[in-house]
């Protein structure tokens, strides 16, 4: 007998509707099958069916009859195939607990190649920051009527100002620049989000999971993995079930602590220039 399998205690129950983005591969895995053992309801998001079909298998395994599993098929890089996403989720789901906004364009393969989404605006800033953005605004009302709810943001350490003056990069591209502004933008959303909707049972809090997990995309920049998936998925789950944090929102964490981010996240006027920003793109 394995005694220390027999002494390791249970997770904590969880029965909320968590809608994961880039659940097919990284955090978003490991975060579905440690909440699937937890019994919640899980809606995996992935761009390539055969993954987001392999992913779901795995975590159904998991669940082993606890927990629901649904599926729900987009490529986050174009902003029609999100609003799109919502429109679904909206119309199948009579509730919704928490988002979780993990899907993620990493500094790529050729950092040096400026890449664009499908309406044009520059690959990391539309991926890792517009999406979200859009998708919290199409399924807040679903949120709202769930409420108490939660959006988690996973952001990053990796943090740099955005410049607005060339906030598309086009000059000087560089992709992990361009991720670690994208990032920064989140966390300023974040902050503004949890402002503008105080009181409506819906909180919002951004945290850096880990540091370089062993991803494909920290592997794919060509950078060395320092810890695995795993270290990243219990900070990422407290947010999602720590019931201590329910009242807590408009926060950025590193892991467990609650910390301060970039100093641009704290400009009003950089905030409220990139709010009107992206209430344009997102026209």
């Amino acid at each position: 007998m394995d005694t220390q399998a027999a002494h390791t205690p249970a997770p904590a129950a969880f029965d909320g509707t968590v809608l994961i983005t880039g659940a097919t591969q990284g955090l978003g895995l490991h975060l579905a099958r440690d909440l699937a053992g937890r019994g919640a309801t899980l809606l995996l998001h992935g761009r390539n069916k055969e993954r987001l079909d392999r992913a779901a298998a795995e975590v159904r395994a998991i669940a082993a009859g606890r927990a629901e599993v649904r599926t729900y098929l987009a490529d986050l890089s174009d902003l029609d195939q999100v609003r799109s996403l919502a429109a679904v989720v909206r119309a199948a789901e009579p509730r919704l607990d928490v988002l979780v906004n993990n899907a993620v364009a990493g500094g790529g393969s050729e950092p040096l190649r400026r890449e664009v989404s499908a309406q044009g605006h520059e690959l990391r800033f539309a991926v890792n920051y517009l999406t979200p953005c859009l998708l919290i605004r199409e399924l807040l009302p679903l949120l709202t009527a769930s409420a108490p709810a939660r959006v988690v943001q996973v952001a990053s350490m990796g943090q740099s100002p955005v410049d607005f003056d060339d906030v598309m990069m086009e000059r000087g591209y560089e992709g992990l620049e361009a991720y670690c502004r994208s990032k920064l933008a989140m966390i300023m959303s974040t902050f503004d989000l949890a402002a503008t909707t105080a009181g409506s049972g819906v909180t919002f809090n951004a945290l850096h999971p880990a540091h370089l997990m062993d991803t494909e995309g920290v592997r794919a920049y060509g950078l060395t993995p320092a810890v695995p998936v795993e270290e990243g998925v219990r900070p990422t789950v407290r947010l999602i079930t720590d019931p201590a944090l329910a009242d807590v929102s408009g926060r950025y964490f590193d892991r467990f602590t609650e910390t301060s981010a970039h100093e641009q996240a704290y400009d009003p006027r950089a905030r409220e220039h990139l709010a009107q920003l992206t209430r344009t793109l997102l026209a």
